[in-house]
């Protein structure tokens, strides 16, 4: 297939990669690439085309690799193939780069159920001095004073905002937000389809169609096309001959002819796929079981449980209200019940005062509440639950999946 690559995608890996192989005197180049944006965008097949297009070997890390039973382990193995790929620079004589699919899923730290490692800690520190001494990068127990040569580091994820703040520092590691704009999306979709001959005019009609999908939804359309001769090639042979068929069959592999591949077929199976996705995000089973759960579990909450604005007599006389009061403001219900009429849910977060200064917030623990009685009683309990610390209100549309409003609703005593 012709696949598409981003002019965009190209030229900001092209730079970095370039730049970390010249000797450019008094600039300091960050080692660390990092590719970020939504799920599904191709930000992993992007980077792949890009090395074969100039002609890279890749030595490749998954995030699921930088988790161990054993402390110490992938901090080692990123070591070892960062040397690996240095070596591979010095024998083939050509650009090598070190890839670490997926590193927020395996380094990231997402809510206070995630939990921070000893792994996790060391995956960071290390990248961090890695990216300090590229030159000097050693195996524990070991030690080699031979110079290694510089190996660019290319990493993708999601939410790099999960990730240790001082790894991300622009001095370490330079950001690139992908996010394809329509000309890129047509590229992208026209290279998917390029076997099957849609032409320019169907192929951009397809993506206006689908305007708020990634790009592995067309990607999965494509497949979804051949279902129904799938279905029919089962339904023929039997099920229960399915197995005796496919794997090790002396009659060689099933052959399919060329689906129907016209545009109103494809938007037809893609408005299915949409409605697969809509009933996930709507269905929420997992909070009406939790809601369940804390129903049966709960205790009845003692008389003196605090409702109205915990009090206490200043120095003039007067009486002060208390930053850890439990109490929800009628302001803060009307703007719950504002974000929710909209067709919007919400959430809450939470950070002490140490956090608050770098802008580490983390999830409450529960998901996206779309009910005003629940909301309500949710808030109650975690502002009791965290009185000593700010509690934020988040509105989330889950369409766009983005924030759309986010509002401290509590401080800690004696904070402004």
């Amino acid at each position: 297939m012709g696949y598409y690559i981003a002019p965009r995608f190209l030229d900001k890996l092209a730079v970095h990669i370039t730049k970390n192989f010249l000797n450019l005197p008094g600039v300091r180049v960050p080692l660390i690439l990092g590719v970020h944006g939504r799920k599904g965008e191709g930000k992993s097949f992007q980077c792949e085309l890009v090395f074969e297009r100039m002609g890279i070997e890749v030595t490749h890390i998954s995030g699921g690799e930088l988790e161990s039973p054993d402390a110490g382990d992938p901090a080692r193995l990123i070591r070892l193939r960062y040397r690996e790929t240095a070596e591979l620079i010095k024998v083939r004589g050509k650009m090598c780069v070190l890839m670490i699919n997926d590193l927020d899923a395996g380094a990231g730290r997402f809510d206070e159920g995630t939990q921070y490692t000893v792994n996790t800690q060391l995956v960071n520190a290390t990248l961090m001095n890695i990216a300090d001494n590229p030159t000097d990068v050693q195996l524990p127990g070991s030690y080699d004073s031979t110079p290694l040569h510089r190996v660019p580091i290319i990493v993708t994820g999601n939410d790099f905002s999960t990730l240790y703040a001082p790894l991300i520092r622009d001095g370490r590691m330079e950001k690139f937000y992908w996010q394809p704009d329509r000309d890129d999306k047509v590229g992208i979709v026209k290279g998917i389809f390029e076997p099957d001959g849609l032409p320019q005019r169907e192929i951009e009609q397809l993506v206006d169609t689908f305007v708020n999908q990634s790009v592995d939804f067309f990607s999965a359309l494509r497949s979804r096309i051949y279902d129904e001769q799938i279905r029919d090639f089962i339904h023929q042979i039997g099920f229960e001959r399915v197995s005796l068929r496919v794997v090790n069959s002396l009659e060689g592999p099933p052959a399919f002819k060329k689906p129907n591949f016209n545009l109103s077929h494809l938007i037809e199976a893609g408005k299915l796929m949409v409605g697969e996705q809509q009933r996930v995000e709507t269905s929420q089973l997992v909070d009406e079981y939790n809601r369940l759960n804390r129903g049966k579990n709960s205790q009845p909450a003692p008389p003196t449980a605090a409702v109205t604005p915990a009090s206490k007599p200043s120095t003039n006389g007067s009486h002060k209200q208390e930053a850890s009061s439990t109490h929800v403001t009628l302001e803060t219900q009307e703007q719950i019940r504002q974000i929710l009429a909209q067709g919007h849910k919400v959430t809450f977060e939470h950070v002490d005062e140490r956090r608050f200064r770098t802008g580490s917030w983390a999830s409450c623990g529960t998901i996206h509440i779309d009910a005003e009685s629940d909301a309500v009683s949710t808030l109650e309990s975690h502002l009791a639950e965290y009185s000593g610390e700010y509690v934020r209100l988040v509105g989330i549309d889950p369409k766009a999946k983005r924030r759309i409003v986010e509002t401290i609703i509590q401080r800690p005593n004696g904070k402004n």
